[in-house]
C-alpha cells in the first residue's frame, strides 16, 4: 500500500471513531433518559429485583465507559494524523486541554476514576450504588461537551467528519440541549 493509501485508511479510521463517538452519546443519553434521577439507596433496595432497571443501569456503566474509551482512542489517532507526538495518554490529554477540547485534565481523570470504579466494584450497599450512578449521571454533560468539542476539533483541524450522518442530528440535539441548559443555569446564578 502506498503512503497516500495508508493516509486514507487512517483518515477513514478517524471518521469511524467520530461516528462511534456520536453513537455512544446517543445510546448513553437514551439509557440515562429512562431513569428518574437522582437515585436513592432506598429506591434501589426496593427494586433490587427489577431487571429492567438494573439492565438500564448496567447499560449506563457500559456506555459511559465506551464513550470515554472511544474518545481516548480518537484523540490518540487524531494526534497521529496531525503529526503530534504523545508518548503517554496524560500528554494526549494535555494537548487537548491546551486546544480547548478537554476542559481540564482533572475533569477527565474524575470521569475515568468513576468509570473504573464501576468496572471493578461489585457493591451491594444500595446507597453506594446510588451514589455511583448519580455521579455518572452528573458527569455525562461534561463528557458530552468534550465529545462535541472533539468532533468540532477534528472537523476544523483535520477536515475529518463522522463516517456517516446516522447519529449527527441526535448528537447535535443532545449536545445543544446541554448547552442551552448550562447557559440558562449560568444566567440564573
Amino acid at each position: 500500500m502506498n503512503t497516500h493509501g495508508l493516509l486514507l485508511v487512517q483518515q477513514q479510521h478517524l471518521a469511524g471513531l467520530l461516528e462511534a463517538i456520536q453513537r455512544c452519546v446517543y445510546f448513553l443519553h437514551a439509557s440515562d433518559s429512562g431513569i428518574a434521577w437522582p437515585l436513592t439507596g432506598d429506591f434501589l433496595s426496593d427494586r433490587k429485583k427489577d431487571n429492567d432497571l438494573f439492565e438500564a443501569l448496567a447499560a449506563i456503566n457500559e456506555r459511559f465507559a465506551k464513550l470515554q474509551d472511544t474518545m481516548g482512542a480518537a484523540m490518540r489517532h487524531s494526534l497521529l494524523l496531525s503529526g503530534e507526538q504523545a508518548d503517554s495518554f496524560i500528554k494526549v490529554l494535555a494537548l487537548f486541554e491546551k486546544n480547548g477540547v478537554v476542559q481540564s485534565l482533572e475533569d477527565w481523570q474524575v470521569a475515568r476514576t468513576a468509570r473504573n470504579l464501576a468496572a471493578h466494584d461489585y457493591e451491594t450497599d444500595y446507597n453506594a450504588v446510588a451514589y455511583h450512578f448519580n455521579a455518572l449521571h452528573a458527569l455525562q454533560p461534561s463528557l458530552y461537551q468534550t465529545a462535541l468539542r472533539f468532533v468540532h476539533y477534528a472537523q476544523q483541524e483535520l477536515g475529518a467528519h463522522p463516517a456517516s450522518a446516522d447519529f449527527a442530528s441526535e448528537f447535535a440535539a443532545i449536545t445543544t440541549s446541554l448547552n442551552t441548559r448550562k447557559n440558562s443555569d449560568n444566567a440564573t446564578k
